[in-house]
């Protein structure tokens, strides 16, 4: 693997290369470098190697912090992370709340069986077959398929991906606004889903966890959109009747609808 660290939209993973997004190029801060030696301490427990491309002075500074790194040490996450801007409202990703978007026919089976499952378990194949198909876009390794996947609660990453997966292509403006139709959310306090016993840290997502998540356990909110009430009313299971809520999409684009839904879990009393 490759980690490219630099002036970049955002910060990803693809094609074997990890680009490396930094705040405030060409300066790094600690909580920068854990995520980069996360990376490479995953990669090489998964027998992948990796080579750093940058500056000198941010390959010094990654080389010193590796004591401490390897010592157990572990920094806070901020509460704003300004790696990407993209969202109009908050230039950020905030970092109370994480976030693990499914489509619809997809949530109501995540209902029925109680919990979030890894591609691996959730469709029953193996993860070669998985990291085989036109889908794995990014070229993603077979153990990246054993996780569930989170992004960061405000980010509009999963509803993006669950579009691209129905339309198998990369989604328009317009199919971000005019056609856009929301998943289901599950969202989880990341001050508690990091005390999960399967909780992965690999430097490019918020964390991943192998296998599954339990929703009773773990889930804080679910947000369903009001025009799929219909479908769930009836499959919604006893103990988490009370973390589910319906809102309109009476919103202009998926921007829009990821701050509504975002702002109504970050206010809502517990």
């Amino acid at each position: 693997m490759l980690i490219k660290i630099g002036e970049f939209d955002c910060t990803e993973c693809w094609d074997d290369v990890f680009y490396k997004k930094l705040s405030n190029y060409p300066y790094i801060t600690e909580w920068e470098i854990q995520t980069i030696l996360d990376f490479e301490s995953y990669e090489q427990r998964n027998g992948r190697e990796c080579t750093i491309e940058a500056t000198d002075s941010i390959v010094r500074a990654i080389d010193n912090y590796r004591s401490i790194y390897e010592a157990g040490e572990r920094v806070a996450v901020p509460k704003k992370i300004t790696e990407c801007v993209a969202c109009p409202r908050y230039k950020g990703c905030m970092t109370d709340f994480v976030c693990h978007t499914a489509p619809i026919e997809n949530a109501v089976k995540i209902f029925e069986c109680g919990a979030l499952q890894a591609p691996t378990k959730w469709r029953g194949v193996p993860a070669s077959v998985l990291k085989a198909e036109s889908r794995n876009a990014a070229n993603d390794p077979e153990d990246y398929f054993d996780y569930v996947m989170f992004a960061w609660g405000n980010c509009q990453a999963g509803d993006r991906l669950v579009i691209e997966r129905k339309l198998k292509r990369f989604p328009t403006e317009e199919d971000l606004s005019t056609y856009f139709t929301p998943g289901v959310r599950f969202f989880f306090r990341y001050d508690e889903i990091v005390k999960h016993p399967n909780a992965t840290f690999e430097g490019v997502l918020p964390l991943k966890i192998k296998e599954e998540v339990k929703l009773s356990d773990w889930v804080d909110t679910i947000i369903i959109p009001s025009a799929e009430r219909a479908v769930f009313k009836a499959i919604i299971p006893y103990d988490l009747e009370s973390r589910i809520f319906y809102l309109d999409n009476d919103c202009t684009d998926i921007w829009e609808w990821s701050e509504k839904v975002y702002e109504f879990v970050k206010s809502r009393e517990h």
